[in-house]
């Protein structure tokens, strides 16, 4: 059975991010489709090192997204991932230790996380993981995923007023709502962020659409179904939705 969205995505997406403010997508360049350059790592030793502790290491793509391990793997985990979905944090529960353990630790494999924006709440959540340098995404993306749901209640039953407020008005306030009545200011917080810090980041109008772009072209690059979704060394996983599935494709990979 297919995870988060299914039928009738891109039409969904391209809903959600325009009742988030970011119609001004339409003539936007695409991004490129060349491969992916990683960055120099923000922590260790220079890669290739046996000494590296791969847990430590985290590298930003051309495409706004982070690498976890060495950039170098025999096999390149890719996840593509919402925030609002109750699937995506379950897989987050049940891999981050076996993944760090068992697969990046050791240098032979790698984990990047991609965002796929479903919803102005999503948006938010999203931009909140970029807030600061490489070295803090993979923690703000553990605290947000690991406290799902507690946060994600207002989603659930809006109010009217509520509904206004994220709906309507300039694309940064409409976040700066979102991030007040989700408590996302809070949870930063919590991570040695200041409220002046988190507002800015929410104001990276550029980051916004960047994202958004990201998540139709990874619609049309892969025809993903669903989140999470997984690639292997930029192959598709079919049918793959969870830790459970994608735990032995990974193992006959790395033997």
């Amino acid at each position: 059975m297919k995870r988060g969205i299914t039928k009738g995505l891109r039409t969904a997406v391209t809903i959600a991010l325009a009742t988030a403010g970011l119609a001004l997508l339409g003539g936007a360049t695409r991004p490129r489709t060349a491969a992916v350059k990683p960055a120099a790592a923000s922590q260790g030793v220079p890669a290739g090192t046996a000494s590296e502790n791969w847990n430590a290491v985290i590298t930003r793509t051309d495409h706004d997204s982070y690498v976890l391990g060495n950039p170098k793997a025999k096999v390149k985990l890719t996840a593509f991932i919402s925030y609002t979905c109750p699937h995506c944090a379950a897989f987050e529960a049940e891999s981050e230790g076996p993944l760090r353990l068992s697969f990046i630790a050791g240098g032979q494999g790698s984990l990047e996380v991609r965002n796929f924006v479903r919803d102005g709440v999503d948006l938010t959540v999203a931009m909140l993981t970029h807030c600061g340098p490489p070295s803090k995404f993979f923690l703000n993306h553990s605290a947000f995923l690991g406290s799902q749901s507690s946060w994600i209640e207002p989603a659930l039953t809006p109010s009217p007023m509520q509904k206004q407020r994220w709906y309507s008005g300039a694309l940064a306030q409409r976040l700066r709502y979102i991030a007040s009545d989700f408590h996302f200011y809070e949870i930063m917080e919590t991570r040695g962020y200041s409220r002046a810090e988190v507002t800015k980041c929410l104001a990276d109008s550029a980051l916004a659409k960047r994202l958004a772009e990201g998540t139709d072209k990874a619609q049309k690059d892969y025809a993903i179904q669903g989140t999470p979704s997984f690639l292997i060394d930029n192959v598709l996983l079919s049918g793959t939705y969870s830790w459970d599935v994608l735990r032995p494709q990974i193992e006959a990979r790395v033997d």
